[in-house]
């Protein structure tokens, strides 16, 4: 809260209009003539704040569960929000004024003597509560309820790297289980079966049937997993199944069918086809009724539901129903040990802390969810008796009043520092079982001022680093990792996110609702999710309070932002991706304080020029939308660091294009914060704009004419932090000339290419020089020399990612000893001359997932693939038509039966 406070304080240096000003502060009464100091008294309020915020951060974690002291820190955290909005709305009204004296306009003094009169007596309440807040401290909360936690000051270690753990290692105790799952998916019943996996909160269900859904899905012809939650939509889940089996790139498609609609088109494709369907947390067995009729009669069909309810798991069979129990004490605390000591050989618990280790795994009571999550804030502590007894203690006092799980997770809950607990409730603003991106909870943590810039480090770098450190204490799940080994998708628990919400609502954070209960909103919520708002809902619904909106795929049409931003004021986040509206109501130009626009995936085919007074806008991300250009005004938001505006082509343009730039606007250079650049069409005034955005990072380029390469390189070279570039040429069959690119940044990382090459392109100083940096690689259009894998291995030998796309080749490619020692991932894709693919042995040591697509000429097995022992995924997949009958006839499958998955 104090956090946000001094946020909205610092802005007033650059917005408050003191010359503007003056002539309407002179009119003022004698009681706020001085209103040019109280920026200055409202930064000394906010440091008085941040004190008592610091006060709380040291209470001993138990106490923060007090009923008294819950509601001192409510009232201080409105007090808090009361002291933004005045802020804001200072600001606001300053930069009216000074905008209306630059067009020489004739104002309204008596308008603003009113306006600023009124936020002089604001800002006296505001001291007034602040005092009063401070008395009823002094008065009422003494003694135990403030007793310092003495492990606040305790050295705590670095986040770890967060590498993606398979979900193999969190299966401790649960073979049997995986084992009995399995053989009732190849069970002698011919048509649909629904199978049951069913156990209190915590046990593991999803993660059981996640890893046997992943590693048995490619021996059925259709696959789906939806999860359901308790506020599901049966004709939504319909949509969700067919959206699974047909290639419907547009939501709309689909959103003028109704249920019976639905089941018709899914019967048709389903048709002869056996089906694996996974229905995640059913918690209504109508949920399942209401859709099982679509299901029946399907070959061989299976349907695997997890629930916690016992009515639900009466859908399967008694034969068919698999209920999980708690952790028996042996592989609780090898559970325990391999979260709060990864990074001890073997895992293993100190012999002076075996005692308290146990304790602490009993009061587990076998749960899995408890134990990572209580092992994984252990792990952030030193391993010693003394602060692993404290921790104890606190959980004790937390079990008086909590279930054992309960307790558990607000302990890590308050445990966290207090830039991690803001970052952390956020999170359960989206909705359940919803994967984060890294890069999206970055720049929203950002926009939020939960994350600011600390000496060296950017405000994007803390709030990675906070990533880092909410996933090794477990209260978020790492699901993917890039190429530089970072999470790139995580997700939360649903019984952790049931704590966040809890704990948002309770602090007045903010609210996750479905459009039910939308009418019964507290209409002073600061940040809002919601699930399905329909217009005669959101109508009715006033929140001028309101600062974040994420709404994802749930805004039917453009009519229901209106109510939002002519109500909402000072509005920060407008997260709306997937969402079916057409367009953005020209008033988002009003909307002062908006510092994040999501419109990814939306049908809008263009911005408004009101755009361009969105002066505090720090991200804009409206990728894979039908917006070719940017307003005219853009540039004018010289505040912005994120610009994601690439889409997709029309088919019919060329089939060789994935996607389009959009037209870059004339005054880009004026945006000299930028740092990213996502996707730009190429013209001659680029190279001189680009030389003056010198904080971007990740840059990508469309449409290059062979003519502006040396113009063009020679300014991205300059670029001192580049980490990723995507250079796409404007033909496929002209050249791209790469010897001006030399780029200065050791941290360019990520590599995309698309479009012919020189000859000599290999020996141009990006592979030449600077190649041994390089981590991730994707070259597509373009023709290869011959050896052209040996080559690449040579140049660019510590990638982690490596994808040919349309790549000209010889006909055999060779993976020769000792290449490519720390690749992970090897995509050839649409290589129409290769037929042969040879593996040496000791080639690709750390290979995870090898996937060989659409090689119409790819007609033998790959030499050697039985030697990669570290592959995990191996796809080979529209090939020769002569390869099915080599492969069943060589005996593959049982020579590979280390890779999880395998699809041919």
């Amino acid at each position: 809260m104090a956090e946000a406070l001094l946020h909205a304080v610092s802005k007033i240096g650059s917005t408050l209009a003191e010359e503007a000003t003056k002539g309407v502060i002179n009119k003022l009464s004698e009681k706020v003539k001085n209103l040019k100091e109280l920026p200055g008294k409202i930064k000394e309020i906010g440091i008085e704040l941040k004190m008592m915020n610091n006060h709380i951060k040291t209470i001993r974690t138990p106490n923060l569960t007090d009923e008294s002291v819950k509601d001192w820190i409510a009232e201080m955290r409105e007090t808090a929000h009361h002291v933004e909005d005045v802020m804001d709305k200072y600001a606001c009204h300053a930069l009216k004024l000074e905008e209306e004296n630059k067009m020489k306009r004739v104002f309204s003094k008596a308008y603003y003597v009113k306006i600023f009169s009124d936020i002089a007596d604001e800002i006296i309440e505001i001291e007034k509560k602040i005092n009063n807040i401070m008395r009823r401290r002094d008065r009422w909360l003494q003694g135990p309820q403030f007793i310092p936690n003495i492990l606040a000051d305790v050295e705590r270690k670095k986040p770890r790297d967060c590498f993606l753990e398979t979900v193999q290692d969190n299966l401790v105790g649960n073979e049997d289980n995986k084992r009995q799952l399995t053989e009732w998916l190849y069970s002698d019943e011919h048509g649909t079966t629904v199978i049951t996996v069913s156990g209190m909160g915590g046990l593991g269900k999803t993660t059981l049937v996640r890893n046997v859904y992943e590693k048995e899905k490619i021996k059925f012809a259709a696959h789906a997993w939806i999860v359901v939650s308790q506020t599901y939509d049966a004709v939504e889940l319909l949509r969700k199944i067919l959206r699974k089996q047909m290639e419907y790139p547009e939501q709309s498609q689909l959103a003028d069918f109704d249920a019976d609609d639905l089941k018709v088109k899914i019967k048709e494709r389903l048709k002869d086809r056996k089906l694996l369907l996974v229905l995640d947390d059913v918690w209504n067995q109508d949920a399942f009724t209401q859709i099982g009729d679509t299901l029946q009669n399907l070959k061989a069909s299976r349907v695997i539901i997890t629930t916690r309810l016992e009515q639900v798991a009466t859908l399967a069979q008694p034969t068919r129903q698999l209920k999980l129990k708690p952790l028996e004490r042996i592989d609780a605390f090898a559970l325990f040990c391999r979260k709060a000591f990864y990074n001890r050989m073997e895992c293993k618990c100190p012999h002076d802390l075996q005692n308290l280790a146990n304790t602490i795994v009993d009061r587990c009571q076998g749960l899995p969810l408890a134990i990572v999550s209580i092992g994984g804030m252990l792990s952030s502590l030193p391993p010693t008796e003394y602060v692993w007894n404290e921790i104890y203690k606190q959980l004790r006092d937390e079990l008086a009043n909590h279930t054992h799980v309960s307790a558990i997770l607000n302990l890590s809950y308050h445990d966290l520092p207090g830039e991690l607990r803001n970052c952390f409730l956020y999170c359960s603003l989206f909705p359940e079982d919803h994967r984060l991106t890294r890069e999206s909870l970055v720049r929203l943590w950002v926009a939020e001022g939960f994350a600011v810039r600390k000496e060296e480090s950017t405000a994007e770098e803390m709030a990675d680093r906070y990533l880092r450190e909410l996933i090794q204490r477990n209260m978020l799940e790492a699901v993917e990792n890039d190429e530089l080994g970072r999470v790139s998708t995580c997700k939360m628990h649903d019984i952790i996110r049931d704590l966040a919400l809890n704990i948002a609502k309770e602090q007045k954070f903010g609210s996750a609702n479905d459009f039910s209960s939308m009418i019964n909103i507290d209409t002073e919520v600061r940040r809002l999710s919601s699930y399905g708002w329909k217009e005669k809902t959101a109508a009715r619904v006033k929140l001028p309070r309101l600062r974040t909106v994420v709404a994802l795929g749930t805004i039917a049409s453009s009519q229901l932002l209106s109510p939002i931003l002519s109500e909402s004021t000072y509005l920060t986040v407008l997260e709306l991706q997937d969402s079916e509206i057409t367009e953005v109501p020209a008033s988002i130009g009003n909307m002062f304080n908006l510092r994040y626009i999501g419109l990814r995936r939306t049908r809008i085919k263009s911005l408004p020029e009101s755009i361009g007074r969105l002066s505090n806008l720090q991200t804009l991300d409206i990728k894979q939308t039908k917006i070719d250009k940017l307003p005219r005004g853009i540039a004018k938001n010289k505040k912005l660091r994120h610009l994601l505006a690439d889409r997709y082509a029309d088919e019919k343009q060329s089939e060789f294009r994935y996607f389009i730039g959009v037209r870059a606007p004339k005054e880009l250079s004026n945006m000299e914060e930028l740092q990213t650049l996502e996707t730009v069409e190429a013209s001659k005034e680029l190279a001189e704009q680009l030389m003056k955005l010198m904080k971007l990072q990740s840059v990508w380029i469309d449409n290059i004419n062979p003519a502006d390469c040396a113009s063009l390189f020679a300014a991205l070279s300059k670029m001192p932090i580049l980490s990723s570039l995507l250079l796409s040429a404007s033909d496929p069959n002209k050249a791209l000339s790469f010897e001006a690119l030399k780029p200065e940044s050791k941290k360019l990382h990520r590599l995309i290419i698309r479009g012919s090459w020189a000859d000599n392109t290999l020996d141009c100083p990006i592979f030449r020089d600077h190649g041994k940096h390089l981590k991730y690689l994707a070259i597509s259009w373009c023709s290869l020399p011959v050896d052209t894998l040996k080559l690449l291995a040579q140049h660019v030998p510590n990638l982690t990612y490596l994808r040919l796309n349309k790549v000209t080749s010889e006909s055999k490619l060779v993976l020769s000893a000792g290449c490519f020692p720390k690749l992970k991932t090897l995509v050839l894709n649409c290589m129409h001359d290769v037929n042969q693919l040879e593996i040496s042995d000791s080639a690709l040591p750390q290979i995870e997932g090898l996937y060989v697509v659409n090689l119409p000429k790819f007609d033998k097995i790959p030499q050697g693939i039985e030697t990669l022992r570290s592959l995990k995924k191996l796809y080979l997949l529209d090939l020769h038509k002569d390869f099915t009958s080599q492969w069943n006839g060589y005996g593959m499958p049982q020579k590979m039966q280390h890779v999880p998955e395998i699809r041919t």
